[in-house]
């Protein structure tokens, strides 16, 4: 098949499916790259992501990983090790807001691939039980040999962190093969490189809440930005409704306000682990930790007179 040119004169923009979600891209060619040769890249730094980091899959590096017998070492891939110590960075910053190790009490609230689907809330009994298959500080990680070993009965789950690195991915792909202004977007995670053909930077929208139809733009000037909330995936049962978002220092899902999280980060990996350890703090706890780590982060949170904006320090003046 003979690839096809692409034109110089006007964005470019690729698209697709991956990570059980969609990507998509716009970017200025002005070395006239083939089309296909930049979606051949994109597609294959996504496909290596799922290759080591999918929950889904059960041949993943990470599935592997939670199938292993106790005292196996593992050589880790060089991706999958650096989501990795990103992750344990942000669990030992956030006391544990964020959990690399928390996959049982995310299937038992009833999301994931591993999902129980029993309608109704799980005991506390059951919740106890999935509770001591986890934990972070468990994994004994070597960042240096990237090795891992398996303490035995412990999972990985990458789902709040990986999709912001596939975006990174993505980025130094594109770099590779020239690409110097674009726009990436892996289910919702951006990621800036450059500028538009005007100069302008790359600009988007995020919303406060779909009913609310409230939404601001911002710039993304060699940023990434990542959204993470229960707007779009919660469960209810006899009225009662909970986030896709476990706090695994309780082992339930968060009871707070907020609807979702919005973090700017230079790096999308890093927006994505912020933005879920943000969700698990809530309004208060996450605002005081955006400050002391100089996160820009936007909090919506429903209050009774209606959605309120609770911007850190750090988060762009309008």
């Amino acid at each position: 098949m003979t690839p096809r040119p692409a034109d110089p004169a006007t964005l470019q923009e690729l698209a697709g499916r991956s990570m059980g979600t969609t990507w998509s891209l716009r970017f200025d060619n002005p070395r006239m790259l083939p089309l296909d040769s930049v979606r051949a890249e994109a597609e294959a730094a996504l496909a290596r992501v799922v290759d080591q980091m999918s929950h889904w899959e059960e041949d993943s590096d990470l599935s592997l990983f939670g199938r292993a017998r106790a005292g196996s070492v593992h050589a880790l891939a060089p991706e999958f090790a650096t989501v990795l110590a990103c992750a344990l960075h942000w669990a030992e910053a956030s006391g544990g807001a964020l959990d690399p190790t928390v996959g049982p009490l995310v299937s038992l609230w009833g999301f994931g691939p591993d999902a129980s689907f029993d309608a109704a809330a799980p005991t506390p009994e059951a919740v106890e039980a999935a509770r001591a298959r986890c934990g972070w500080r468990r994994l004994d990680f070597n960042p240096n040999g990237r090795a891992l070993s398996q303490p035995g009965g412990l999972s990985l789950d990458f789902s709040g962190i990986a999709k912001g690195f596939a975006v990174d991915h993505m980025v130094d792909g594109l770099r590779a093969l020239g690409l110097e202004n674009f726009l990436i977007e892996v289910g919702g995670e951006l990621r800036g490189v450059g500028r538009r053909p005007d100069g302008r930077p790359w600009s988007v929208q995020i919303a406060a809440d779909e009913s609310a139809g409230a939404a601001r733009t911002i710039a993304l000037a060699d940023m990434a930005v990542a959204t993470s909330g229960d707007q779009w995936h919660h469960r209810e049962h006899a009225g009662h409704r909970w986030s896709h978002t476990i706090d695994p220092r309780s082992g339930e899902p968060v009871g707070h306000a907020l609807s979702s999280v919005t973090v700017l980060h230079s790096e999308c990996m890093h927006a994505d682990a912020l933005a879920t350890v943000l969700t698990v703090l809530g309004p208060d706890e996450g605002i005081a930790f955006a400050d002391a780590h100089k996160v820009a982060a936007l909090l919506f949170a429903r209050e009774p007179g209606g959605m309120t904006a609770h911007p850190s320090r750090a988060w762009p003046q309008p």
